[in-house]
């Protein structure tokens, strides 16, 4: 027994990794092929930012602020400057006389590769630049893997527009010219090796028309300005909470304003890791579901209404807060939604709970439902509970039943930990006004129309029938 709580506290700590799964569309219809091709285009494209600005102007400051504020999700740093193409001999020796502030300067044919392949979802070895030699170090490399953030930082990243089409977001660090020239005189005598002279001539001969013919031009394509640098507290706290936002968005929440994925962490994504290993304990299997469930029935009911309300605290003080919607029941259909009954019962107090049963009857595909149901439904707001969303059609069949009973369709808000985006993509497009609310969007259907990755027969594993 301690060994098991070992290992799963392991995965608890180790999970991590892109929290949706790849998906894309052909005329509003889903594309499916193979289940291996499918599992290897599910890594969600990283978000890609471009840092430009003058030469000492905070760039790598406020990267590294970015970096700090993100420390929950992966975020890899790529330095133009690693791109320097290494100079022969004979520049090396007049190596005052070459420009490093000009765009061929750099190689951009292999730092597009390398952003490529980040993209992609694979690891690559960045070279190492020897700013004393003016050349590459030919035995050393940096690793970097894929991440869900790559930042790409350098003075002239928005030149090449082959550059700018593969970032999501470009920021400009503005700083005052004075201190840039202070900063880089400190960073070349102290970091570089060089003398005072030697970097002044550099500055008045090279730098600066470069930043005038080069850098300045491309802050026309930046997304956003940040004055001072890392200094503008206020500009890099929006960014972040920009880059959350996006980072939390998945395609099909673009697409359909109804589907609500809970905002991913790495307690959540060890939970699934959990969940979806065929080895765990039935104990163990339940116990982290329960906890799953928990969180996404919180976040459904988030998204009732409320009346704004006030009360008097302890101390004599008025609190001013919301009232909980009255109005309200679930609905679990049969059986794996039962699984999800117990959670919702913690959360709303005496709430009344229906019953919906839904049976394939044979291979002509006719449903035969049972309901067992609140009278007064079609006042309520109703949670309808089932675990996984696979095809939607029991979803869509539950639905349609409750819209007879007179439910509104924007009354309903269907909860389930994961989804297929075929069964997405079913349910919304029939029914745009129910809410959708998840855990995690997964890669696809099979041939057998099972969930992948998927985590098998919730009902049997949940309730032990399995074997």
């Amino acid at each position: 027994m301690p060994e098991q709580t070992t290992a799963i506290d392991y995965v608890m700590e180790a999970a991590s990794g892109p929290h949706f799964s790849g998906l894309h569309l052909d005329n509003n219809r889903f594309v499916s092929s193979s289940s291996s091709s499918l599992l290897s285009d599910s890594i969600k494209q990283p978000f890609v930012i471009g840092v430009s600005g003058g030469t000492a102007s905070g760039k790598t400051t406020v990267c590294d602020m970015i970096i700090q504020q993100l420390h929950d999700h992966r975020v890899v740093l790529v330095n133009q400057d690693s791109f320097y193409r290494g100079l022969t001999a004979e520049e090396s020796e007049r190596a005052h006389e070459y420009n490093f502030d000009h765009p061929d300067a750099f190689d951009t044919e292999q730092m597009l590769e390398c952003i490529e392949t980040l993209k992609q979802g694979k690891s690559v070895q960045l070279p190492i630049y020897d700013f004393k030699n003016h050349r590459r170090c030919s035995e050393s490399f940096r690793q970097v893997n894929a991440s869900d953030v790559i930042i790409l930082e350098g003075i002239l990243v928005f030149h090449d527009q082959r550059v700018r089409d593969l970032m999501n977001m470009k920021i400009f660090v503005d700083t005052d010219a004075d201190v840039r020239l202070a900063r880089r005189l400190r960073r070349d005598t102290v970091e570089r090796g060089r003398d005072v002279n030697s970097v002044l001539e550099q500055y008045a001969k090279f730098v600066k028309p470069a930043f005038d013919d080069f850098v300045l031009p491309s802050k026309k394509y930046a997304d956003v300005i940040i004055p001072r640098g890392g200094d503008n507290h206020v500009a890099i706290d929006l960014i972040v909470q920009h880059i959350r936002t996006k980072l939390g968005q998945h395609d099909l929440c673009k697409l359909y304003p109804n589907v609500y994925v809970i905002q991913s962490t790495f307690q959540i994504r060890g939970m699934h890791t959990l969940i979806r290993d065929k080895e765990i304990s039935k104990h163990d299997f339940v116990f982290y579901s329960d906890r799953l469930i928990r969180l996404v029935v919180e976040h459904g009911l988030g998204h009732l209404p409320f009346t704004e309300m006030q009360v008097v605290t302890p101390t004599g003080s008025v609190y001013s807060g919301v009232d909980f919607c009255k109005k309200l029941c679930g609905i679990s259909i049969v059986r794996s939604g039962e699984s999800m009954e117990n959670a919702l019962r913690a959360c709303c107090k005496g709430i009344k709970i229906g019953k919906i049963l839904i049976h394939r009857d044979g291979d002509n595909g006719q449903q035969l439902i049972y309901e067992k149901l609140p009278k007064d439904i079609s006042e309520r707001h109703v949670l309808l509970l089932d675990p996984v969303l696979a095809t939607g059609n029991s979803a869509n069949q539950a639905i349609e039943l409750l819209i007879q009973k007179g439910v509104p369709e924007s009354y309903i808000i269907f909860l389930n930990l994961i989804s297929a985006p075929e069964g997405i993509h079913c349910v919304s497009k029939r029914f745009p006004s129910v809410k959708i609310v998840t855990s995690e969007i997964d890669v696809s259907l099979n041939e057998e129309y099972r969930v992948i990755p998927g985590l098998g027969e919730f009902g049997d594993r949940y309730f032990g029938t399995d074997d």
